[in-house]
């Protein structure tokens, strides 16, 4: 039976699936079915050569597909060895029978999904379509991050001590008191604060910071 598309948008299908498996029928026919949704697919036959040819491209990469069980570095070594190297991509295991216990605890570091072959055509092209959904929410995530700590970095390490009690709901009378400066200095400060990282309010200021760095406000 011919699998329905996936909803996707064409955000995700920017993204690059990479497929680690060291069956090559089971790779080719891999390789088809997600081809034929419109994914850019690129198949390795070990974690060694997508250690070579896939990981260079791993800004572009939306989901990884790997094998739990293969000759040299197993699928979990190679999950580990990314973990270690600080990268971490939305997995989804691929699992022959006896391997659904492997596939848990590779769940338990992070991995986003496992299927056990033989799996549903189907039921392969949901997993994917979520993980690069998730995989695009991450970048976005990032990108927000990013923006927001350059931001932040037009801060003078005073502007940026004013910025912190502000963006904590601290009126500008704390703010003097915390820092044993004038009110006169902490509003001519805060005007600074407002205007290098363009927002309107300790609100605005507020969301920022947290969006450069979750416990920026703790």
């Amino acid at each position: 039976m011919t699998a329905s598309i996936p909803a996707t948008t064409s955000t995700v299908l920017d993204w690059q699936i990479h497929l680690v498996d060291d069956d090559a029928a089971f790779r080719r026919s891999l390789v088809f079915l997600l081809e034929s949704m419109g994914w850019a697919v690129q198949a390795h036959g070990s974690a060694a050569d997508y250690l070579t040819h896939g990981l260079p491209h791993i800004e572009q990469t939306g989901c990884l597909l790997l094998d739990v069980r293969m000759p040299g570095m197993s699928g979990l070594e190679l999950q580990q060895a990314l973990i270690a190297r600080g990268l971490y991509l939305p997995i989804v295991f691929l699992t022959g029978h006896g391997d659904v216990e492997l596939a848990v605890q590779a769940m338990k570091r992070g991995a986003f999904d496992f299927l056990e072959k033989p799996f549903k055509d189907q039921r392969l092209l949901d997993i994917v379509s979520a993980a690069l959904r998730q995989r695009e929410i991450e970048r976005a995530a990032t990108d927000r991050a990013r923006q927001a700590a350059e931001r932040l970095a037009r801060l003078s390490p005073r502007e940026a001590e004013v910025a912190r009690l502000v963006a904590r709901g601290l009126p500008n009378k704390l703010v003097a008191r915390a820092l044993d400066i004038s009110e006169k200095t902490v509003h001519i400060h805060r005007q600074h604060v407002m205007e290098k990282a363009g927002v309107g309010s300790a609100a605005e200021l507020a969301r920022l910071m947290l969006q450069g760095d979750p416990r920026a406000l703790d």
